[in-house]
Parts: C-alpha cells; sequence; structure tokens
C-alpha cells in the first residue's frame, strides 16, 4: 500500500551515483526527505517555468530539466494505476520569457514549444506573459492549445483570430471529465487575474464579470460533479480566486473546490473553507508542486486499494494535503523507490536528449567573461557588495550608459528591480546567464533638460507614493516594481530574514524534527496555511531582504554628487547640476511620466526619446562583462 504519514522523514542514502540529464548540470546533493502524502486524487503542479525546462544548471537542488519531470510523472502514474488511485497533472502558465532556451531562439520558443508538449498535462492556462506581446499570444492559440487537444483552458480569456479578425476565446472556457480509475466527475476552469498589460489582440475579462456570466452560472449548477478544479494564473488570496469561490459555493454549498495559483513565484498554500484549499507552486522549475484529495465520491469505477487498509472513506470532509518538492534527480529517485538506472523513461530520456541539443544549437554555453563571485537579488540587503543591483549601480552603469550625441551631459538613470529576474553566480557568464538575469528586449529613452531639482524627487515616488497616490492595481508588482516573488515581504532590518506568512521562514523557527540542521544545505524553509511541513526537503533557511521598486545611478555628475548615498552636504547642493538627461528603461516610461505628473511638471511620451539607439539592457550587461570580466574561471 502507499504510505501515507506525513511526518516520516527519509535521509538519502543511495550508494549509486545521480546523473544530471544535462551535461553541464551539478550533482543534486544528499538532503533528508520528507515523503508524499498520496490520497485518494493526487497532483503534480508547475507553474511560472519561465523557459527553464533545462533546469538549474549552476544549482544542484533545481538541476532536474524538463525530461526529469516527465520521467517523474510516468513513474508517478505506474505508482497510482497499481494502488487504484488517480494522478492529474496541472500547468498555470508563464512558460516563456525568463531563459535562453527560450529567449535565444528565432522565433522565440522555437524549441521549448515542442519539448513542453511532451509532458501530458491534464488542465492548463495561460499567464500574463504569454499575452505581452502579440506573437506570443498568437502561438498559444495556434501551437499550445491544440498540442493539449481540450486540456488547456481559457475561462476569462479571448484573441482576436489571425485569419479572421473575429474575437474568439483562446480555448475552451471548461472542461468537464472523469479520472481513469475512480471515475471521478470533475469540472474545470483556467483563469488568468485581471491583467491589463496584455497586447491589443488579446482580451482579459474581469473575473468578477466571467462568473456573472451565463455559460459560467450554468457550469457550476451541474450537480453531477465530484469535485471543481480551478486553475489560474491568479494569486491563491486574491480577489479574483475569492469572486470565484463565492459564486460556487452560492450554487454548491459543499462540493469540494481545488484551486491551483501562479504569477507571485511562491510556495503557497490557501484554505478557503473546510473543502477548498489551494496550492502554488514557485518559481523556474525550482519545484513541482504536488496536492492530494481524500473523501471524495467517485463514479464507482474502484476502490483505491489503500482505503482496503485504512478506515479513509468518502468523508463529510475531504483531507487536503500538499508538498513543495525540490526539482532534482535525488528527490525524485527516493518518492519514486528508484535509482539512476530504473528511474528514467525512454520518453524522458528523449526530452532530455532534445534539451541539451536545442541549447546546442542556440549556443547557450558561449561564455562572455568570468563572474568573480555570486552577486544575489534578494539574499543581501540593498545597497551592498554582493547585491546585483548595487554591481549594475556602481560599476556596470557608470561606464556603460552614455549616448555618444550627449555624453557630455549629466545623467540620472533609473531602472526597475523587478527587470533583473534572478542571482548572477560566480562562474561563466554566458548567452544563458544574461538571459536568466534579464531576458526582457527594453531599451533606453530619455528626456532631456530635466531641472534635477525635479529628477531627484522621482526615486522617492516610485518606490513609495505613486502606487498609494494613483490606485495601481495590486498586480503592479510583477510589471513595474521588484520581481513577484519579493513583492509581498515585509520590510525589517537588515540582521533579520525578511518573511511573512505563507512566505519562506526561517527553519530555525519551526517546531523540531528530531533532525540535525547544522548540515542542512540552503533552500526553501516555507510555513503556509496548514504549517511547516510543506516542504519535501528540509534545508537550512535563506534570509530574503525587501528591494526597492527602483534603484538610480548618477553618471557624468561632480563627484561630490555622483553618489547615489542618502547623506547630503551644503557643498553637494552647490556642485549639483541644474538640468540632466533623465534616463530609463523603455518598460517603465509610464510610471515616470506618471511621477513626473505627480511633481507637477507637463511631460509627456512627445517629450522622450531613444537613448543609445539599439542597445538594449542585456546588451549593456553582458558588453560590461566582455570588458572587464575576462579570464579563466
Amino acid at each position: 500500500m502507499i504510505l501515507r504519514s506525513q511526518l516520516r522523514v527519509w535521509l538519502l542514502t543511495f550508494s549509486t551515483l545521480v546523473h544530471s540529464s544535462q551535461p553541464s548540470a551539478p550533482e543534486p546533493v544528499s538532503a533528508p526527505l520528507r515523503e508524499l502524502p498520496w490520497g485518494q486524487l493526487n497532483f503534480l503542479h508547475t507553474t511560472d517555468t519561465h523557459g527553464w525546462h533545462a533546469g538549474h544548471l549552476q544549482e544542484p537542488s533545481y538541476s532536474g530539466d524538463w525530461g526529469d519531470y516527465i520521467s517523474f510523472a510516468e513513474r508517478l502514474r505506474e505508482k497510482a494505476d497499481a494502488e487504484g488511485v488517480d494522478l492529474l497533472l496541472i500547468d498555470t502558465g508563464d512558460r516563456i520569457e525568463g531563459n535562453g532556451l527560450y529567449d535565444a531562439s528565432d522565433p522565440k520558443g522555437k524549441y521549448t514549444q515542442d519539448i513542453f508538449r511532451e509532458q501530458q498535462i491534464d488542465v492548463i492556462c495561460s499567464g500574463n506573459h504569454e499575452l505581452y506581446k502579440k506573437s506570443s499570444s498568437e502561438n498559444e492559440y495556434l501551437t499550445t492549445v491544440p498540442n493539449f487537444h481540450g486540456n488547456y483552458l481559457a475561462s476569462n480569456l479571448d484573441i482576436l483570430d489571425p485569419d479572421s479578425g473575429e474575437r474568439v476565446p483562446l480555448a475552451p472556457r471548461f472542461r468537464k471529465f472523469t479520472t481513469k480509475k475512480q471515475g471521478i466527475r470533475i469540472l474545470a476552469f483556467g483563469f488568468l487575474f485581471d491583467f491589463t498589460g496584455n497586447a491589443n489582440n488579446t482580451i482579459v475579462e474581469a473575473v468578477e464579470k466571467t462568473v456573472q456570466q451565463r455559460w459560467f452560472l450554468e457550469a457550476i449548477h451541474d450537480r453531477d460533479v465530484d469535485l471543481f478544479l480551478v486553475a489560474g494564473h491568479v494569486l491563491l488570496d486574491s480577489p479574483e480566486y475569492n469572486a470565484i469561490f463565492k459564486a460556487i459555493r452560492d450554487v454548491q454549498w459543499d462540493t469540494p473546490i481545488q484551486f491551483f495559483g501562479g504569477h507571485t513565484h511562491v510556495r503557497d498554500y490557501f484554505k478557503y473553507d473546510s473543502k477548498a484549499y489551494g496550492l502554488e507552486s514557485g518559481r523556474y522549475m525550482e519545484t513541482i508542486g504536488f496536492m492530494s484529495i481524500t473523501g471524495l465520491s467517485t463514479g464507482g469505477k474502484s476502490t483505491p486499494r489503500f482505503l482496503h487498509h485504512t478506515n479513509e472513506a468518502v468523508a463529510a470532509t475531504p483531507v487536503f494535503s500538499r508538498r513543495y518538492l525540490d526539482n532534482n534527480l535525488y528527490s525524485f529517485h527516493q518518492h519514486t523507490s528508484l535509482n539512476s538506472t530504473t528511474f528514467p523513461t525512454p520518453h524522458g530520456r528523449n526530452v532530455s536528449a532534445m534539451i541539451a541539443s536545442a541549447r546546442k544549437a542556440l549556443n547557450l554555453d558561449h561564455r562572455f567573461g568570468c563572474a568573480p563571485s555570486n552577486l544575489w537579488t534578494n539574499r543581501v540587503p540593498f545597497p551592498s557588495e554582493n547585491s546585483i543591483f548595487s554591481w549594475l549601480q556602481t560599476r556596470v552603469f557608470p561606464s556603460m550608459i552614455s549616448d555618444t550625441a550627449r555624453k557630455d551631459i549629466p545623467r540620472l538613470v533609473i531602472v526597475n528591480t523587478g527587470g533583473i529576474r534572478f542571482d548572477l553566480f560566480q562562474g561563466p557568464f554566458t548567452i544563458d546567464t544574461i538571459y536568466a538575469i534579464s531576458p526582457f528586449t527594453s531599451g533606453f529613452r530619455y528626456i532631456k533638460d530635466v531641472p534635477y531639482e525635479t529628477a531627484k524627487e522621482l526615486i522617492t515616488i516610485l518606490n513609495q507614493e505613486v502606487p498609494q497616490v494613483f490606485d495601481f492595481p495590486y498586480d503592479i508588482a510583477a510589471r513595474m516594481p521588484v520581481s513577484g516573488e519579493s513583492y509581498r515581504l515585509t520590510t525589517v532590518s537588515d540582521a533579520t530574514s525578511v518573511f511573512q506568512d505563507r512566505q519562506q521562514v526561517p527553519l530555525s523557527s519551526l517546531p523540531s524534527d528530531g533532525e540535525d540542521h547544522d548540515n542542512l544545505t540552503p533552500g526553501y524553509t516555507t510555513t503556509d496555511a496548514a504549517g511547516s511541513d510543506g516542504d519535501d526537503t528540509i534545508h537550512s533557511p535563506i534570509k530574503f531582504y525587501k528591494v526597492p521598486n527602483i534603484f538610480e545611478t548618477r553618471v557624468g555628475f561632480p563627484p561630490s554628487v555622483a553618489s547615489t548615498s542618502s547623506s547630503f552636504s551644503s557643498s553637494q547642493a552647490e556642485s549639483e547640476p541644474d538640468t540632466v538627461d533623465l534616463v530609463y528603461v523603455d518598460f517603465i516610461e509610464s510610471y515616470v511620466l506618471l511621477a513626473l505628473k505627480f511633481l507637477g511638471t507637463g511631460y509627456a511620451e512627445g517629450d522622450t526619446k531613444v537613448y543609445m539607439e539599439g542597445k538594449s539592457l542585456t546588451a549593456v550587461i553582458s558588453e560590461w562583462v566582455e570588458r572587464y570580466w575576462q579570464g579563466d574561471c
């Protein structure tokens, strides 16, 4: 029978080597594990993979690739079939933008679409990144939706058909199906949060409006449903999911509901009521989410074997359980009771080979230089020596941000921290590295001769006041400000980890489980609505620090005012420039203009021009590395 204890902890002791599927990936490190809480109906969940389908080639804990995940899913399906239970796979969007495997190809996604389709996913939906550009949304409509044969759902998302121009649903609004082994009747939806930054060929219907539409109301009135499944690129604790939950509960007060979320890049679990829970499973192929439910009514196809050996049956209140898996082969081997010889499936091996071939074709290992140390987005305070933002602010931008025609004009450069998506690790700085750090194509624009007295106030406005004064939507953190995993963190002193409820928290603050934590590897230590035992791998904690929305660099200023320090003296005031060129990445132009308006100026889009034409943020970084970080790694 399937072991169901959530308290038992294993320590990996494989005598055989665990070989990563990608040749350059590091071997995962052995660690104590918690087992999977198998149930009657089980799920594997991915979200916000952002092109990281080759896995993390510099982080052992997350070195599994998409082929390894395919092998893992196939092995778990075998186990589920043998036990008479069901296993479903869910993906909740943002599969693109964030890694060279997607971003370095022309057209973008040339290889990842074929790689991703190899996984058998039962319910899949769009994220917001699929919709920023017309080309990527059309790729979803013309390629990804057909690839998943009716399993792709778009409950509140339409597209203008590229051929007819007609407004049509991107994919079916909902899907009703029964599970393979037990005949559990499931009604599934696929939602996106109330996103407004999409290209003009797509239409995102507000969720609160969608749940009032006739098709939705008719669907949720179906009484022959054992479980409502809501997959979405949506925060678990959000107005959108609360609206869906309320709409279903107004009609079906006791039918279980399982939500799957995304977008915030965190491991999270949320309780709506005793029969409704939600799971979010991190980011960047770091996490595979596992969810189980026991106590559902079924169509009577079979009774799971493990129920013959327990007192569990259809219950008045079903039991929901979750686990967050580190994406690596050690974890996969332990959870399948297999090893490096018996674990990989032919299908999984073939997909790993596809990934390796694509990486070679894209020349992702081409080296620009060698990073002498790790630089972090959130693991150190900003400013500090090992902050990637401090590195950009004090070393990269002062020597690289200069337009030939304006090189003698002082310039105040502002960049959003959300444009820097990932940490920089010591070692080879490759094409893959630059796409991991910043996959966007943002260039620079400027407004000339802005009074310095006005320009220097922008940092305060953009970091604090604009979201409050102008009532931006709650998802602003995933747009202009800091990266999604950071925006819910609470600011505390630099000496303390920065954590919040349902976030990653220091393991030392959790109840003791009898393990020696001194020798643990750093990693996720999550606490959520169900407690502190959600992570499969027991880690030592990592500190996370809040960073500002925006940071600035002063270039071409007199030395006494070039510093970005908050300290100020009368001599600085005397040497301040009267006017500056206000330079910024083009992605935040609307926010810059809004902040300038708040400061009482009349600047508009017509006052802006391209700065350093043809030069993107990623080009600036890679050229600096080529110039200053040469040498052997």
